[in-house]
């Protein structure tokens, strides 16, 4: 039988194919635009999804046999607030996850409500990407708004509403929001009081790999697929992922190098977040997992070749940044774009180059930014190691894993082998999983993943160039104190 796994990213809809065996059919992306109104600001039209959604199955399935397609699931960038009306119709454009305007509601909640009992609520502190201050945003900036909110749901859960007609979503996504007792998978009445919101108005809870509802008939017809396709709850992007790298169980880590970046590992167990710096959220296998979350990862990168030097060929300024140049660079670059979540929780953080001179290269700055969201991502590990967690590797994945000297900078700053999956596809391949898993080709995500992911590669770390990462890391942490009240 035939999965599509639906990616619903930031700046594209990723549709993946795959067979039952794990073989991948057909990959397609499908753009859409992004909305900064208002500076610090971050929207999309949830209608763009939707029509780009639809358009990517139609191509996805075109050349295949149709009759086969068993089920759908997703990966979705997380904590965007997608409201409706009684009629169904969208209020206004999703607020999005990179979205900063809600400083004034976070502080609210952490310094009025106050984090120990946000921790004891929902296991987590509130941070201005999640859902939660969105919602506050709207009940104080919008009110006429937050007057016709009849459903409150996060991005892919429009799509999935969209495809089935089921209101709902799935633990892991939820977990993001600041509504959830993510301890017992249940929303708490008490946050959701908080923020001035009834039950009525959430989704119902499913796990991740639990089927939502069938394929409506008239839209089963229309894509020329059997009647009864499963759609599968789906999970948050990062949960989606780990589930297309293997990262499922305890204590298994996975890097990603997209948009955003993310340390993500999971945890059969629920412990208590004794450093809510990281997020303490459920995972798509069903367990629990850590997740240290940096606002800008390969954006950097891309901002840095496609803004700034003015190039797409990404490979060309990195190949004059051999080994002996690692760990040696006299440039730090603060990977700030916008804003910072883990561990600095601060919206109004932003980047900066440290360090040049007369003497600096093109190639010293682009190393750089790599170096620096390294670091970035590596302040994450710390937190985790502090928390008791120790770490020995990783698996990648994103967009920058796919840079031989991206991953070989990761494996040295982190000094953790860094192990290369066969398909580097993340959230769309773990979603295909998830639906495999909804339809019974699987008997749970552990198994899935156990059949399906394959190492083929792993990058280790080199002593004597993570011995001269260990010393300039430990110059980059010094940097951000020095810099916080000039932001």
């Amino acid at each position: 039988m035939l999965y599509i796994g639906v990616d619903l990213g930031t700046s594209a809809v990723k549709l993946l194919l795959m067979e039952g065996n794990g073989e991948i059919k057909k990959i397609v992306s499908k753009e859409y635009p992004l909305y900064f109104p208002n500076p610090g600001w971050s929207e999309q039209k949830p209608e763009d999804w939707w029509e780009q959604v639809v358009a990517g199955i139609r191509k996805l399935t075109a050349e295949c046999d149709r009759s086969k397609v068993a089920g759908i699931s997703f990966g979705g960038q997380m904590h965007g607030l997608v409201i409706l009306d009684k009629d169904d119709n969208v209020i206004r454009p999703a607020i999005l996850w990179n979205d900063g305007r809600t400083q004034k509601q976070t502080d609210y909640l952490n310094n009025v409500i106050g984090k120990d009992k946000l921790v004891e609520l929902t296991a987590n502190i509130a941070f201005a990407g999640f859902t939660a201050p969105k919602i506050l945003w709207v009940k104080e900036n919008e009110p006429e708004n937050f007057a016709k909110i009849c459903k409150i749901m996060l991005p892919k859960d429009y799509i999935a509403y969209k495809l089935t007609g089921s209101f709902c979503t799935d633990v892991s996504d939820a977990s993001g929001m600041l509504l959830l007792d993510v301890k017992n998978r249940s929303w708490s009445r008490e946050m959701l009081d908080i923020c001035g919101i009834s039950i009525d108005k959430m989704p119902k809870l499913y796990e991740s790999y639990e089927t939502v509802g069938t394929l409506k008939p008239e839209l089963a017809a229309e894509f020329g697929f059997n009647p009864g396709v499963k759609v599968a709850a789906g999970g948050g992007d990062n949960a989606a992922a780990a589930v297309g790298t293997g990262t499922v169980g305890d204590g298994m880590c996975n890097i990603s190098l997209g948009t955003s970046g993310t340390v993500f590992i999971s945890s059969k167990e629920f412990s208590k977040n004794d450093n809510p710096a990281i997020h303490l959220f459920c995972h798509a296998d069903g367990s629990y997992h850590l997740m240290g979350c940096m606002l800008s990862a390969a954006s950097c990168n891309k901002w840095w070749m496609d803004e700034i030097i003015g190039t797409k060929d990404y490979g060309v300024q990195q190949k004059d940044i051999t080994d002996d140049k690692l760990g040696r660079n006299h440039i730090y670059f603060m990977p700030y774009l916008m804003g910072e979540r883990s561990p600095h929780n601060n919206p109004d953080a932003r980047a900066a180059f440290i360090g040049m001179s007369m003497d600096s290269t093109r190639a010293d700055m682009t190393q750089a930014v790599l170096e620096g969201v390294a670091f970035g991502l590596r302040d994450s590990v710390e937190v985790a190691k502090a928390c008791g967690i120790n770490l020995t590797r990783t698996k990648i994945c994103g967009g920058g894993a796919k840079s031989p000297l991206w991953k070989k900078i990761i494996a040295n700053v982190m000094n953790l082998k860094v192990d290369v999956i066969e398909s580097e596809e993340g959230p769309a391949l773990g979603g295909a999983m998830l639906a495999a898993v909804a339809c019974g080709e699987y008997a749970s995500v552990e198994e899935a993943a156990a059949k399906l992911v394959k190492v083929i590669d792993t990058v280790d770390p080199d002593p004597e160039i993570a011995a001269r990462y260990e010393e300039q890391y430990r110059k980059f942490v010094k940097l951000y104190p020095m810099l916080k009240d000039f932001y």
